[in-house]
């Protein structure tokens, strides 16, 4: 037997180097993933700034925890945790926030399926690289409604509120299925141009989103017919 040339060991360093130096990619299925990022698409948007009762998961990856620029309600426990989105940090974070997070303030229970947040990661991965483009499902444009969704006035009488909408159109809610919103973003609508946006199955419950906070109690007349 002819014995094997010994390796040099130039080439054995070469080869640990460039183990340790390799970009790393999370392992998963990315349609998958897609799949499962719309649980995640209920409270965060993909969109860069556009934040929801969540952080803008843009650019996600590789970003410290807690300083999504322009998101203000994270919690102290993780704007002191130090971690950084990659890999491992964001699948123990989606298998249970409050195990690697004690006292933070995401209301999520996590995942339980391995597969499934190797595909979330991989996905989020993929967005943040811009390999993969996001379809965001998050709120709309509010500047870009018809005249069915653009409220004229409000009146109040009894338990209920009268919504005249710019159609001329009047819908009626029973005062505990109302809620008043606003939307200081970009999409949200113009100054003193609320938007009625339907919230119910059935129909009987709706969100009126105003520009801001100031202009709800100003909008709002008690008048009975």
């Amino acid at each position: 037997m002819i014995p094997k040339p010994a390796r040099p060991a130039s080439v054995a360093v070469l080869v640990v180097t460039l183990a340790f130096c390799a970009p790393v990619r999370a392992e998963g299925d990315l349609v998958r993933g897609a799949q499962a990022a719309r649980t995640c698409m209920a409270c965060h948007s993909f969109a860069p700034g556009r934040h929801m009762t969540g952080p803008s998961l843009a650019g996600v990856w590789g970003r410290k925890a807690g300083t999504a620029e322009g998101f203000v309600r994270y919690s102290d426990a993780l704007k002191r945790s130090g971690l950084v989105w990659d890999k491992r940090n964001l699948d123990a974070w989606l298998k249970k926030p409050a195990a690697l997070v004690p006292g933070n303030a995401m209301g999520f229970p996590g995942i339980a399926d391995t597969r499934t947040r190797a595909d979330l990661v991989a996905y989020l991965e993929a967005v943040s690289a811009g390999r993969v483009a996001a379809r965001d499902q998050g709120i709309p444009n509010l500047k870009a409604v018809d005249t069915a969704s653009r409220v004229a006035a409000i009146r109040y009488c009894g338990d209920a509120y009268r919504l005249t909408t710019a159609d001329q159109k009047t819908h009626t809610f029973w005062e505990f299925n109302l809620r008043f919103k606003t939307d200081s973003s970009a999409d949200g609508p113009p100054a003193g141009k609320p938007v009625l946006i339907g919230t119910g199955m059935q129909g009987d419950r709706a969100a009126v989103v105003f520009a801001r906070p100031e202009e709800i109690s100003t909008f709002i007349h008690r008048q009975c017919p």
